[in-house]
């Protein structure tokens, strides 16, 4: 039975894991999604109600009935011949997505995670009903286009603003970051363009310092991460180098409530990044259903890949 990793050409986790697997003896078959049609094919017949066939790339020839197991890690966008006109290279990509992405999904197997529960997971509003539900605490949080909304709402307590989707955007062959900011005076004075979107404020929680929690199936993993410097303690991703890490357990009213969510979105990866409160109150931020986990691996030690590696061996959360 064989692993099918799905995963961009440059991704040293993915790189790791395939190494664990081959370590483990289990087979495994990296593809992006971006070689289609240039380096990979598919051919694929239903019968007895599901899809037979195979993946075809110049290295490999992989047999759909033989994927036991899916990692859908972080592949791209397929990519159309160049000589295709822009109508003729759209029309193509929503074929490949609905065909070749259509039968992948199909397959009855052990996904981390199934692109559809990825897709779903990746609203933030229903991450924090979600948590809610589940019994964590999350923070106040306004969606809105009106100025007057976000002033309103910043009138009750120190706020701040980060993105819903993405933090970087790509122009003019430039890599634009955006990080979680707290909305000053200066701010709140001038919100013209407000209107053009929908916009999150959300209320500033008090921080004795974050935790990223890596989940594996029933494996938790949970780091607490401190703050070196005034920018990190808004979003420690704005410094990796003024960080440092402890492992840590989290109480088991969070374990149990992580857990629940876990389920709830059907998710059997996630990173999820909580505020720690002076008080020791542990408040939801969000999951991010294929977030990263390598740096949290180097800086504790903690054995992330290895554990994934044997929960695509298995085939079972």
């Amino acid at each position: 039975m064989t692993v099918l990793v799905l995963a961009r050409d440059l991704d040293p986790s993915a790189d790791a894991v395939v190494l664990a697997l081959r370590e483990r003896g289990t087979p495994v078959v990296r593809v992006n999604t971006a070689w289609f049609p240039a380096q990979l094919s598919v051919s694929a017949g239903l019968r007895g109600g599901r899809w037979s066939g195979y993946l075809r790339t110049p290295a490999h020839c992989v047999e759909l009935e033989e994927v036991h197991a899916v990692w859908y890690r972080s592949p791209e966008a397929y990519r159309m011949p160049d000589e295709l006109s822009a109508p003729e290279r759209q029309h193509a990509s929503v074929e490949a997505k609905y065909g070749l992405g259509g039968v992948l999904s199909s397959l009855p197997v052990f996904w981390v995670n199934h692109p559809a529960r990825m897709a779903d997971a990746a609203y933030k509003p229903v991450q924090l009903v979600r948590a809610y539900e589940c019994g964590l605490t999350v923070p106040d949080t306004a969606i809105t286009n009106e100025a007057d909304t976000v002033r309103r709402f910043a009138a009750e307590g120190r706020t701040v603003t980060k993105l819903l989707g993405a933090n970087t955007i790509s122009e003019e062959g430039m890599r634009k970051l955006s990080w979680t900011r707290v909305l000053v005076e200066d701010d709140l004075a001038d919100l013209r363009g407000i209107e053009v979107t929908t916009h999150l404020v959300q209320r500033w929680v008090p921080k004795a310092f974050e935790v990223r929690v890596i989940v594996l199936g029933h494996h938790l993993t949970a780091a607490a991460i401190y703050a070196g410097n005034a920018a990190s303690r808004v979003d420690w991703r704005s410094d990796y180098d003024a960080l440092s890490y402890d492992l840590i357990e989290p109480p088991s009213g969070v374990t149990e409530g992580i857990h629940a969510l876990m389920r709830s979105l059907g998710l059997v990866y996630g990173a999820l990044d909580f505020v720690v409160t002076p008080e020791g109150e542990w408040v939801f931020l969000e999951v991010n259903p294929g977030g990263q986990y390598g740096w949290i691996e180097s800086c504790t030690g903690a054995p992330l890949t290895g554990t994934l590696a044997d929960l695509l061996t298995e085939g079972r959360p």
